[in-house]
């Protein structure tokens, strides 16, 4: 299978430029706009992996960064930013790739920032959206609030999260997810942690952890209408 790997620039209005990386196998159904986490861009290992394995299952990426990454800032931009950004990549990715079924989200706070974001105002041609890790709270400080917008969103939600997620207390996060009602999956990958990693006493590799994140995700595309 062919793959096309394109790298663009993206102009976020008021706010500044952007890289973005465009990942389209040739007979692409689905193009998933693909949001960092804090810690690491969107050429992250984890990010290429996923990547790389979404195009080998034929669903497009489209990657970006946040423009303090870009700029090499320790510190997050402020939501406001964030989602000025995930708006600017939704259209471009549109843009890219149009008549393919598009999704978004991302790892981690990529994945809450796509999600504040669609709360405020539906992101257009948008179908559903898919979180690598939602992190509902800091490390070791269980709590829900970070949830509280998703009952605003109306499109489909798929929460892939790892049952030793440090910043996804299950406990937590399962009665939060059943309150969405049927626009809320959850998939857990049993001893996975926030980036799906899984101990060795578990008997799987992380690759095996991660083809089961991929396969899930593509399965979930392909159902959404």
């Amino acid at each position: 299978m062919a793959v096309k790997t394109k790298e663009l620039k993206l102009d976020i209005e008021r706010i500044g430029v952007v890289s973005a990386i465009v990942t389209q196998p040739d007979n692409a159904r689905a193009c998933y706009v693909l949001a960092h986490g804090a810690g690491a861009d969107m050429q992250h290992a984890f990010m290429e992996k996923v990547a790389a394995g979404l195009a080998d299952r034929g669903i497009a990426t489209f990657r970006f960064n946040f423009p303090y990454m870009e700029k090499k800032q320790g510190r997050p931009d402020q939501p406001a930013v964030a989602h000025a950004a995930i708006r600017t990549a939704v259209a471009e990715a549109a843009r890219l790739c149009p008549g393919l079924k598009l999704v978004a989200g991302g790892k981690s706070f990529g994945g809450r920032m796509t999600s504040q974001a669609q709360s405020k105002a539906a992101l257009p041609g948008v179908r559903g959206l898919a979180f690598l890790g939602f992190p509902l709270h800091a490390d070791k400080k269980p709590s829900a609030e970070r949830a509280e917008h998703l009952a605003g969103i109306a499109i489909p939600m798929l929460f892939l999260q790892g049952t030793r997620d440090g910043l996804a207390d299950l406990g937590i996060l399962k009665p939060v997810i059943a309150a969405l009602g049927a626009k809320a999956t959850l998939h857990e990958v049993e001893g996975g942690d926030h980036s799906f990693v899984v101990l060795k006493k578990s008997g799987r590799s992380n690759e095996q952890a991660l083809t089961e994140v991929l396969d899930t995700l593509a399965a979930w595309i392909d159902g959404l209408g």
